[in-house]
């Protein structure tokens, strides 16, 4: 019985961090704002304006009353800058 309730309890912290995609400055969120606006729209967020600035994809998004704006490379599709207020 002790193994059981062992083996759920590292079973379900496991789990949590895999269902919460957060952004971060390793995600790859894709070289087109296409990618980029589907990419966040998986994760959670909800995309209020993109364009793309300076050879860069610029994105500004909402998720739970939490504002922020994210710069991608089109070369990597990695952030170059992330800003959440």
């Amino acid at each position: 019985m002790r193994k059981l309730i062992l083996a759920a309890a590292v079973a379900t912290a496991f789990a949590v961090p895999a269902q919460a995609a957060d952004l971060s400055m390793d995600s790859v969120l894709g070289t087109t704002m296409t990618q980029v606006r589907e990419s966040l729209t998986r994760m959670g967020y909800e995309v209020r304006k993109s364009e793309i600035e300076h050879g860069r994809i610029e994105v500004y998004f909402v998720k739970d009353r939490t504002m922020g704006e994210v710069y991608v490379s089109t070369r990597t599709g990695k952030p170059t800058r992330l800003k959440i207020r």
